[in-house]
């Protein structure tokens, strides 16, 4: 008889509150000086891709890319093609891909089955050899109890940080996008230190295969890799220097977080909304914060903090289903995300009468919205992958880059960036501008009566 808990105990262990541990101020972390001037932030998907290619071609040392995936479609096929030329232009260059391990062995949600983008891989390295290594990393057992979702492509000294993977809708291939974040930082050090981290952290690990050479393990044969790659993890960090900033300097600390203790990246998030003075601004696709960071909000505007919230309007949801089309429950969360914001605004009501908090929703037409982050009064920024929500608070394997600025050199650019945000997006006046629940569709109310009765709809926002 196996000695395991049963599931709904081990679920309940990752996702209970989390221990407290010391807050580091911003100011006294380990970080890297970057000039301004070597900090861009790109102006959407058409120019990140561009950005990617221009990068993967010009190349002489090394590409490491590591995102959620790589999809078998025109843009992940672009993406591949581009790394072996460039390997084929110069053979000595070191190639590199990180995704995650069970999104990498099955089809899209809502399709036939199949073999996944690991078959493309294989197809790939066929016809290139060993041009290009993809690994499979397995942070947990199963997909859903957390994903790799660490973010970072770098390419020689250059890094390029975004919270998006790479597919037809994240490069923008055919028209339509999933918007995110982008931001390109040059800089031999922080380059070498992410670097680094994949190669010792998760190269080295034995739970990590490659994905593009059969026979691939079952994720069974791992379980004893995967559970000592989980505990390493834990204590994983990104190397960084104590760096003298010069004048002008902005301090870059990269940081790792995984699990529900000694989160290093919880830690700073929660540290640089404690330490917000007059101004917050935060990005987040899927409207369900965890209790911590709703805890600290509350306290900001006990305060009277300015805070600005910008998610999507839920037909930019990734999960959306129109109406007229036939319903499937994944379409369900959507609506979930809306109901959370619609109870956030209502306990909040007073506040976003006074102009204290902004909600904004943001929609352009059939595109989706993935943006991720937070900017702090006009010193400090967060681009991170991390969705704010407790599954990347507790389950998945998370990265982020804090950015201190204090002479203010990178102000333009963060208000460059929420004006053009801003343009597509409707600020709420009261919680009734919300659907209500009662006007949901037949199908969506009816499946949200019956998690309600059970209680399911709190679980799922813990996993979600």
């Amino acid at each position: 008889m196996s000695s395991r808990p049963p599931l709904p105990q081990r679920l309940a262990r990752r996702l209970l509150p989390f221990s407290r541990s010391r807050k580091q101020p911003a100011q006294e972390m380990p970080a890297f000086a970057v000039r301004p001037e070597d900090i861009q932030t790109l102006d959407g998907p058409a120019s990140f891709r561009s950005a990617l290619l221009t990068l993967i071609k010009q190349a002489r040392r090394r590409i490491v890319l590591v995102a959620l995936y790589l999809q078998d479609d025109d843009a992940g096929r672009e993406v591949l093609e581009a790394l072996a030329a460039a390997h084929k232009a110069n053979p000595t260059l070191d190639i590199e891909v990180y995704v995650d391990w069970h999104r990498a062995r099955r089809g899209l949600i809502g399709k036939a089955a199949s073999e996944g983008n690991a078959a493309m891989y294989r197809e790939y390295a066929t016809q290139h050899g060993d041009a290009v290594k993809v690994y499979g990393v397995p942070v947990q057992n199963r997909e859903l109890f957390g994903v790799l979702h660490l973010k970072g492509f770098v390419i020689d000294d250059d890094v390029l940080y975004s919270g998006a993977s790479i597919n037809d809708v994240y490069l923008v291939k055919h028209g339509r996008y999933r918007l995110d974040r982008y931001h390109r930082i040059h800089h031999a050090g922080l380059a070498d230190s992410m670097v680094r981290f994949a190669k010792h952290h998760l190269a080295e690990s034995e739970a990590v295969t490659r994905l593009d050479q059969r026979p691939l393990p079952s994720t069974r044969d791992l379980q004893a890799p995967i559970r000592h790659l989980r505990r390493t993890l834990q204590h994983a960090h990104y190397t960084t220097p104590h760096a003298a900033l010069k004048e002008g300097d902005v301090a870059v600390t990269p940081l790792v977080g995984f699990g529900r203790s000694a989160n290093q990246l919880n830690d700073a998030l929660l540290m640089l909304l404690r330490s917000a003075q007059k101004r917050v601004v935060i990005f987040t696709p899927y409207f369900n914060l965890p209790r911590q960071v709703r805890a600290v909000l509350g306290h900001l505007l006990g305060r009277g903090c300015v805070i600005d919230i910008m998610v999507g309007d839920k037909t930019a949801n990734d999960f959306y289903i129109p109406p007229e089309e036939p319903f499937r429950k994944i379409g369900l969360l959507p609506y979930l995300y809306e109901n959370n914001l619609r109870r956030f605004a209502r306990n909040h009501r007073a506040h976003m009468l006074r102009g204290q908090l902004n909600l904004w929703l943001w929609r352009d037409g059939g595109n989706s919205y993935h943006l991720k982050g937070l900017l702090i009064d006009d010193e400090m920024a967060l681009i991170t992958g991390n969705n704010l929500n407790p599954r990347a608070w507790a389950l998945d394997l998370e990265n982020g880059l804090l950015l201190r600025d204090p002479s203010h050199r990178l102000t333009a650019q963060h208000e460059a960036e929420w004006a053009a945000l801003r343009r597509h997006a409707t600020r709420l006046d009261d919680y009734h501008a919300l659907d209500n629940p009662r006007h949901y569709p037949a199908d969506v109310r009816t499946l949200l009566r019956r998690l309600r009765r059970v209680r399911l709809d709190r679980l799922l926002n813990r996993l979600l």
